[in-house]
């Protein structure tokens, strides 16, 4: 009994429990977002180590003084309801999540790569060049065009096109053919 009561003994009130993760969520959810889109998917060991220790540094922000079971069931349940009522809120609100999330930004466009884009985000081309052989490129010289979306992904257009776009293709020369036959069935009909 006397174990129940220490797991559940919370040195610091429940509503200050419930305050505490929700200023640090909005302030990471800030810090993240100004330190740029390169933090959210193209991560490399720098990033990690910041990212892990960010989370070490800011739990006691979280938890307080507060080491019980309850108290850290309370700070994370805060912090998984927050960020479920902030995604929702952004789904209603695609106009604000567009201006808190910023816009895709062209890295290769033309098969030429954009070197002042990669700067401004800080992503190497060593490091664009991986994320196109995770997706199945060869080399960056088979991509036509390289964004970096707004989420954080790397998503390439291929310069050859896909055998579905070649189907397609062929799909709409054919019928534009059949058109001008028809057109021309009809020509000869009236004459």
């Amino acid at each position: 009994m006397q174990l129940l009561e220490h797991l559940a003994h919370l040195d610091i009130p429940v509503l200050e429990k419930v305050i505490r993760p929700i200023l640090v969520y909005f302030f990471l959810v800030v810090v993240l977002r100004l330190a740029g889109k390169r933090e959210l998917a193209q991560i490399n060991t720098f990033d990690l180590v910041v990212l892990l220790t960010l989370s070490n540094t800011v739990q006691n922000a979280i938890i307080g003084n507060d080491n019980s079971l309850f108290g850290g069931l309370v700070g994370a349940s805060t912090l998984i309801a927050v960020n479920y009522c902030v995604v929702r809120f952004m789904y209603r609100h695609p106009l604000l999540a567009n201006l808190l999330e910023g816009d895709a930004d062209v890295l290769l466009e033309h098969g030429k790569v954009k070197p002042e884009r990669l700067e401004r985000e800080g992503i190497t081309l060593k490091e664009l060049e991986t994320a196109a052989h995770r997706q199945g490129f060869d080399s960056l010289d088979a991509v036509d065009k390289a964004t970096l979306e707004a989420s954080g992904s790397i998503s390439f257009i291929s310069k050859v096109p896909s055998d579905e776009a070649r189907r397609h293709e062929e799909v709409l020369r054919r019928l534009s053919l059949l058109g001008e036959e028809i057109s021309a069935l009809r020509r000869e009909l009236k004459a």
